[in-house]
Parts: C-alpha cells; sequence; structure tokens
C-alpha cells in the first residue's frame, strides 16, 4: 500500500496522494519538512537551472566551472594583531559568525579595525537559499544561554561596532524573535559604548515578532531584498519580494535607522535594481542600502551572470543618493556589514 508523501522523481517533487485516512490527516498536519528542498511548494519558477545541475555519477561528471575574477576582485588575506585576539576571542566563547560562515572576502580588514558579525541562533538555516553558503537543515536545539555568552564574548572584544545576524529559524513560533530582543538588551547593558546593528530575517511576516525586535531598539537594523524581484524564485526561494519591503516598512515606522543590501551579477539586469531601489524607498524611505559582487561559494551554488565593474558601482551608489538613500556603500566588495561602524557613528546618532 502507498503511504503517500513526497515522491522525487530526477530533480523535481511530486505529491503522491496516500491511500489511506490516517495518513492522509498526519500529511495535512505536516505537509512538507522544514528546510531542505526548496521547491516542493513553489510555482514554476521564473529562472530555469535546469540545465546548470551537476551530474556526479560515476560514467558522467559535469562541472560548472567558476571563472577567474577580475583584477579588481582582490581581498586582503587576514591576519595582524587585531585579527588574531578576536579570532582567539571567537573561537574560545564558541560564537558563530557569518564572517567565516558566508566565507566573507573582508572578514581581514573589519576584524582588523574593530567591527565583526556574530551569528545568533546556531549555525543551521531552515531555509536554503540559492547563493548562501550557511549549512541548511533543521537545527536540533535552540541555545537559550546565547545571548548570555555572546554579550559577555563581545564585552572582551571591546569593539567599536557590532553587527548581528542571524540563520533562520521558521521552526519556532516567534522565529526566534525572544532570543534577538534578550541579546539586544544584553549587548546593551554589557558594552555601553558599543553601537548595535542587527541584520535579520523576515520572521515569515510576522509582525507581532518584529516588532519585538524593533521594541530592543537597536542602533541600525538591517533586513537584505538580496534581489530584485524576477530573480527571487531562484535566489530566495522561500522568502517574497513583498513581504521583505513590509518587513523593511515595519522597521521604519518604529522609528530605526533601517537598512537593506543587495547582490549584483547573479542574472539581474539594471533597470531592476533601479527599480528595486524605487520600491524600498516607497516602502519604508529606508536610509542605507550596500551593494555588492555576488561571489558564487561552490559548484553547487548559483552560478555568477557577470562581472560588474566597479564603474557600475559608481553609477548604483549615484542613483541611491538621488533616490533618497542616505548612505550608500556599492562596490565589488562591498557585503552588508561592511563600514557598518562608521554607518553608525553618521545615522544612529552614536558617537565613539
Amino acid at each position: 500500500m502507498r503511504l503517500g508523501g513526497w515522491s522525487r522523481q530526477g530533480y523535481a517533487w511530486t505529491l503522491v496522494q496516500p491511500q489511506d485516512p490516517a495518513t492522509a490527516r498526519t500529511l495535512a498536519r505536516h505537509p512538507r519538512p522544514l528546510g531542505g528542498d526548496t521547491a516542493r511548494n513553489l510555482p514554476a519558477p521564473a529562472v530555469s537551472l535546469t540545465d546548470m545541475v551537476l551530474n556526479n555519477a560515476e560514467d558522467s561528471r559535469q562541472k560548472l566551472q567558476i571563472g577567474r575574477k577580475p583584477d579588481w576582485l582582490r581581498a586582503r588575506v587576514p591576519g595582524g594583531e587585531g585579527y588574531l585576539r578576536l579570532k582567539g576571542i571567537i573561537d574560545e566563547h564558541r560564537l558563530h559568525t557569518v564572517c567565516q560562515e558566508a566565507s566573507c572576502p573582508n572578514m581581514g580588514e573589519c576584524w582588523s579595525r574593530g567591527s565583526a558579525t556574530i551569528m545568533i541562533l546556531g549555525d543551521t538555516c531552515t531555509r536554503s537559499c540559492g547563493f548562501c553558503n550557511v549549512k541548511t537543515g533543521r537545527p536540533a536545539t535552540l541555545d537559550t544561554d546565547e545571548p548570555r555568552r555572546v554579550a559577555e564574548s563581545l564585552r572582551l572584544m571591546a569593539l567599536k561596532h557590532v553587527v548581528i545576524t542571524s540563520v533562520n529559524r521558521d521552526e519556532l513560533p516567534d522565529g526566534g524573535a525572544a532570543i534577538w530582543a534578550e541579546t539586544i538588551h544584553r549587548v546593551h547593558e554589557a558594552c555601553p559604548g558599543m553601537s548595535v546593528e542587527v541584520l535579520v530575517g523576515d520572521f515569515c511576516g510576522d509582525e507581532k515578532a518584529i516588532q519585538v525586535v524593533c521594541d530592543a531598539r537597536p542602533e541600525i537594523i538591517s533586513h537584505n531584498m538580496e534581489t530584485v524581484k524576477r530573480m527571487h524564485p531562484a535566489v530566495r526561494p522561500q522568502a517574497r519580494y513583498e513581504r521583505s519591503l513590509a518587513v523593511l516598512g515595519q522597521f521604519k515606522s518604529g522609528g530605526l535607522v533601517t537598512k537593506t543590501g543587495i547582490m549584483v551579477g547573479i542574472g539581474e539586469h539594471d533597470d531592476e535594481v533601479l527599480q528595486l531601489m524605487d520600491d524600498v524607498q516607497a516602502a519604508s524611505r529606508a536610509d542605507i542600502l550596500t551593494v555588492g559582487q555576488y561571489l558564487q561559494p561552490t559548484r553547487n551554488h548559483l552560478p555568477i551572470d557577470r562581472w560588474v565593474h566597479p564603474d557600475q558601482f559608481a553609477m548604483y551608489k549615484r542613483q541611491a543618493l538621488e533616490r533618497g538613500f542616505r548612505v550608500c556603500e556599492s562596490g565589488p566588495l562591498v557585503r552588508s556589514s561592511y563600514h557598518a561602524d562608521d554607518q553608525a557613528a553618521t545615522l544612529a546618532g552614536f558617537r565613539h
């Protein structure tokens, strides 16, 4: 007897209807597991990756070659006294950083100048975006001691500015909002001379959960759009373009300094980038925009469509400022937290 569930045919998933009522009731309560395969419940994507799938069979291997980086994409090798001191504290206190998890090219520069991006709520994300190098799955536990440990570690680091981000925890009723709020409060108490910036997910659009984080009053609050509307089905299959705009709008309505970031070179067109800027300003009048080159973490991630020239990044910055953003960091190696300490000092009314 077929019990029903999800059946995989090659790289496509189809729902097999159950034959008995008990199994039908179970599947109605639990239609799909969290994390893992992201395309089960989605409409047909606007971008097809069919021709880019890797075939790892022994007798028929294919490889997607990651092209040679242009001369303007050169990052400094991590090192130096400041970098090593920060790395030692992070390792000792078992902290996760997005700098390491996402293979950020600016890790050496930021850590040396006293700025770091801590990742809370574990190291396993319930989503699996096509660009991201953070591992995907169902997290095993929720570390309720993490806010205290993060605050104590940051006190020892004596940073000027910290960016705190997290994996998505869609399996939690509040998406981790309570842990977020406690972390912000504890860091403010332990590190009164440090400005706090948070980069959060969309909390599945739960306005109550979003407000819990807003009420903790970080100096800057950020949620990344990541890419243009057309590219969302491939790049962020478990997110929604309009939902992210609404999240930014709720941040701004709470009187917070609001920030977002996008990647280019992943398949978007320039007119779509400018339209995204207009959409963000219409929805939230966000203060800060970051624009950086997409870098393919592994051959199993979305391929690079183009290397965007520095002159093009300069154009994005001009256009962003003309459209109402107060600060725009735009360049090949720019990431969400790049020069975040300077942004905090300029916009958040925080002086070091």
